[in-house]
C-alpha cells in the first residue's frame, strides 16, 4: 500500500507533470547519406528504360509517354519503391535524383556500368533459331533474318552456328528478353549485370 501511495505522490508532483506533458525531443535531422524517393530533375528522358531494367522492386518505376509528342518521363510508384537509388545512379541523362547521390558520385568519381549477359544451355538448345529470329536488334542488324529466318552475319547478337544458338555480340543486347520468352525449351537466359566502377587518376 505504501509503495502505491508513494507512486501516486510521485506522479502528482509538479516536476513529474512538467516532464510528462512538456517533454521535448531533439529535432529529426535527415542524414546526408539518406536516399529518399527519386524525383524528376527536369532533364529530358530518352526512354532507354535502364531505370526500369535495374529496379529490384517490381512495379516501382515505369517510363511512360506523355501527352506531349515525343516526350517521355519516369513515374515512381511510392508504394513499391524501396529507395535504393539504383535508378538514379544508372540514368545516363540524370533525369532522376535522390538525396546527395549525384553530388557524392561526382566527388568520388563513381558510376554504374550496366549490361546484359546471355547464356545458352547447349544441352537443351535444339538450334531451331527462333530466339535469333525473334530478337528485334538482330532484325535491325540483318534484315535477312526477318525475310528468310536465317543469318550468316557475325554482327548480330546471336544466331545458329554449327547446330546451336551462339552468342556473338551480347554487348548489343537491350535486355528485352524476347529471345528468352520465345525459346520453346527455355534454353536462353538473359541476366542483368551491374558493375559499380570508380574513375582513378593515372599517376
Amino acid at each position: 500500500m505504501r509503495s502505491i501511495l508513494s507512486y501516486i505522490q510521485h506522479m502528482a508532483s509538479v516536476e513529474w507533470i512538467k516532464t510528462f506533458f512538456f517533454a521535448k525531443t531533439a529535432p529529426l535531422i535527415t542524414p546526408s547519406h539518406f536516399r529518399g524517393f527519386p524525383h524528376l530533375t527536369g532533364k529530358e528522358c530518352t526512354h532507354c528504360f535502364q531505370c526500369m531494367m535495374i529496379c529490384p522492386a517490381p512495379g516501382a518505376i515505369e517510363v511512360i509517354r506523355t501527352e506531349k509528342p515525343g516526350e517521355w518521363k519516369p513515374v515512381i510508384h511510392l508504394g513499391h519503391c524501396i529507395r535504393c537509388g539504383l535508378c538514379v545512379e544508372i540514368c545516363p541523362e540524370l533525369v532522376l535524383d535522390s538525396g546527395r547521390v549525384h553530388t557524392k558520385n561526382a566527388q568520388d568519381g563513381t558510376y554504374m556500368q550496366f549490361q546484359f549477359h546471355i547464356t545458352v544451355n547447349p544441352v537443351t538448345c535444339m538450334g531451331c533459331g527462333i530466339c535469333s529470329v525473334a530478337c528485334p536488334v538482330n532484325k535491325e542488324i540483318d534484315p535477312q533474318l526477318a525475310a528468310k529466318g536465317t543469318s550468316t552475319s557475325d554482327e548480330v547478337i546471336m544466331r545458329v552456328y554449327k547446330g546451336i544458338n551462339t552468342v556473338f555480340h551480347e554487348e548489343k543486347c537491350t535486355g528485352c528478353k524476347t529471345c528468352e520468352e520465345q525459346c520453346p525449351n527455355r534454353s536462353v537466359m538473359v541476366a542483368r549485370v551491374l558493375e559499380p566502377l570508380q574513375i582513378t587518376e593515372e599517376p
